[in-house]
């Protein structure tokens, strides 16, 4: 069975779910090291029933939400130490080889998205290549999609072995999810309707997982929600745009994927269950921020945190042309 297709009517469609302990001041760690040491226990619970699946591949691409570098406490990218504890757990229960892979568009490098998100230092705990898929080759596919054929084309690096996507709990700029479909669709070209590469990458990819980092989440402002779900990528999707309190009649990707009759149950794994409700009433609804702006106020503040962290100061805090 495709782990992409559409549902059928009345189908119930499983998704892991696993709380994951908060930590102290917002149930944020600044130290990377400290998150993914708190992550291994419940990524390994969320990740184990696929390991018998994900052992007999050779390769597994794990596809981040990188977007931008924005700061991972934000909650609008995927936090690197998700990823890193999901190359651990891989690494340690397979012997495929292992990648996480971004793509570079015309803003910024995916090599300098990495350096600030931390992939570079994370990604020293574990065996994995870093990838920019830019300039990879290509696979094209003719896809029928809401009953139009649609043609899509994704990098080779995701049209073979398997790939696990794992987008951030946060909406789009125009205000749906984004997603495991749309964090793959950066990586596709053809279709002119963006709902309609999302959905077409996705099909073309057939992700063997998507796992939602729910652990800091952004609806309007950011929040610890302390949460992961797994399971096929149309159905992540559906369960985070109903976190974000968004209609899946009004997404147009998640509706060409998603059928709403089809229903989701969540299957608690580890020793606490998620808390919808909780998740819920933590988000408020609203937008992701523009890119563009950035209030002097948080400038000066990331400065001075940066100086005293030894962070890294992301690009639209830089005061240079990007």
């Amino acid at each position: 069975m495709s782990r992409s297709r559409a549902p059928t009517t009345d189908e119930t469609i499983p998704v892991r779910g696993v709380a994951v302990d908060g930590a102290a001041h917002g149930g944020w760690l600044p130290d990377a090291d400290a998150r993914i040491d708190r992550l291994e226990s419940p990524v390994a619970d969320l990740l184990e029933a696929d390991l018998s699946t994900l052992s007999a591949v050779d390769r597994i691409t794990v596809v981040p939400d990188s977007h931008y570098p924005f700061h991972p406490s934000s909650g609008v990218v995927t936090d690197p130490a998700v990823v890193a504890a999901i190359v651990g757990v891989l690494e340690r229960r397979t012997d495929a080889d292992l990648a996480v892979a971004g793509v570079s568009d015309d803003v910024i490098g995916f090599d300098r998205t990495a350096a600030h998100l931390g992939y570079t230092s994370l990604l020293e705990r574990v065996d994995a290549d870093l990838v920019d898929l830019a300039d990879d080759s290509r696979t094209g596919r003719l896809l029928e999609i809401g009953d139009r054929p649609t043609t899509v084309s994704i990098p080779d690096g995701l049209a073979t072995g398997a790939t696990i996507v794992v987008p951030s709990l946060r909406p789009t700029e125009q205000g749906p999810i984004a997603g495991g479909m749309r964090t793959l669709a950066r990586f596709a070209t053809g279709a002119d309707e963006p709902d309609r590469v999302a959905v077409g990458a996705t099909r073309a990819v057939d992700p063997a997982l998507c796992v939602l980092d729910a652990t800091t989440a952004y609806a309007g402002t950011s929040a610890a929600t302390d949460a992961l779900f797994a399971g096929p990528t149309a159905a992540v999707d559906a369960l985070g745009s109903s976190l974000l309190e968004r209609s899946l009649a009004d997404d147009g990707a998640v509706s060409l994927a998603f059928d709403e009759r089809t229903s989701i149950s969540i299957d608690s794994v580890g020793p606490r269950k998620p808390d919808l409700e909780r998740i819920r009433e933590r988000l408020d609804g609203g937008g992701l921020p523009p890119r563009e702006s950035t209030h002097p106020a948080v400038t000066a503040a990331y400065r001075l945190y940066a100086a005293v962290a030894g962070d890294a100061v992301p690009p639209q805090l830089e005061g240079e042309p990007r």
